[in-house]
């Protein structure tokens, strides 16, 4: 038979994991404090339960999907009785203490627990490519793997539980600071106004395809960096200072305020400034790190 799972927290990240479970045939128990909220579930084969705790009792796998760990803390401490031997998957955004905090309590009431991050809008849950990703007990995360892999492809990333967290901000940096680099190439590639500029779906296309170079070098430089040496190759800090003058100077031109090029100058000219130029651009980890290091 297929693993029972208890969803609480029906936002619309919630509804759409309970959504998942459901269309991938597991059992699914659902509460939510606004009881509107599990209606829609209830009518495609959910059961509503009456309380925190009959959901969490419901089944081996809980999965929680509330706004802050506080919040999470609220709704289970009262059902803490329901809980023991059972896996806890939370799905709260917080910080790397928040998690390790919820970590310790799990421990104490005798829970496995895993801490996890939905890297994906609720109507990508489901998603072959979704990605979500769990920090936590390893034989907790292989026990229910499968079951997880009905909301995307669960990455596990250690036994760390704030290794998600960590992940989540990161790549939430990842994903602003290169859309903000996609919306200065659309507005310098487009500045020329109407009839003379670049359609933004006509810039996409080629970005698209660049990024599949900018992932290249991504990799080349993560091992540099893990190597502790940053060698320039064909492409030097010094070159690369240059370029990013031509960029500002683009931008001057043509109106464009990202205030993009003034980061990338701001990087590069204090490590050519320190006598790394004829390094590669790895070498920038050091100032982005700052003086408190790794």
């Amino acid at each position: 038979m297929d693993t029972a799972v208890s969803v609480i927290g029906l936002g619309a990240m919630g509804t759409a994991l309970a959504g998942a479970f459901l269309a991938a045939g597991h059992p699914t128990t659902v509460w939510n404090r606004t009881r509107a909220k599990a209606l829609p579930l209830v009518g495609k084969g959910a059961v509503e339960a009456a309380s925190p705790g009959a959901a969490a009792g419901a089944s081996p796998l809980v999965v929680v999907c509330l706004s802050t760990y506080g919040v999470v803390r609220e709704v289970l401490e009262p059902c803490a009785a329901a809980l023991p031997g059972r896996t806890l998957v939370n799905l709260a955004s917080g910080s790397p203490v928040h998690a390790r905090e919820a970590a310790g309590l799990a421990r104490e009431r005798g829970l496995d627990y895993l801490d996890g991050a939905v890297l994906t809008t609720p109507s990508g849950v489901g998603r072959p490519d979704a990605l979500l990703l769990y920090g936590g007990p390893r034989p907790a995360f292989d026990a229910h793997r499968d079951v997880l892999a009905a909301l995307g492809d669960p990455v596990y990333l250690g036994d760390d539980p704030a290794l998600a967290a960590v992940h989540d901000a990161a790549l939430l940096g990842l994903l602003w600071s290169t859309l903000t680099g996609w919306l200065h190439g659309v507005a310098l590639t487009g500045a020329d106004g109407p009839g003379g500029g670049v359609p933004a779906t006509a810039y996409t296309a080629v970005a698209g395809r660049w990024m599949a170079t900018v992932g290249r070098l991504m990799e080349a430089h993560a091992r540099q960096i893990d190597a502790g040496e940053y060698p320039a190759e064909e492409f030097p800090l010094d070159l690369h200072l240059r370029l990013m003058g031509l960029l500002a100077h683009a931008g001057e031109l043509r109106g464009v305020e990202s205030g993009l090029p003034e980061v990338f100058l701001g990087l590069a000219g204090r490590a050519v400034a320190d006598g790394h130029g004829v390094d590669g651009f790895a070498r920038l980890i050091e100032y982005v790190r700052g003086p408190a290091g790794p």
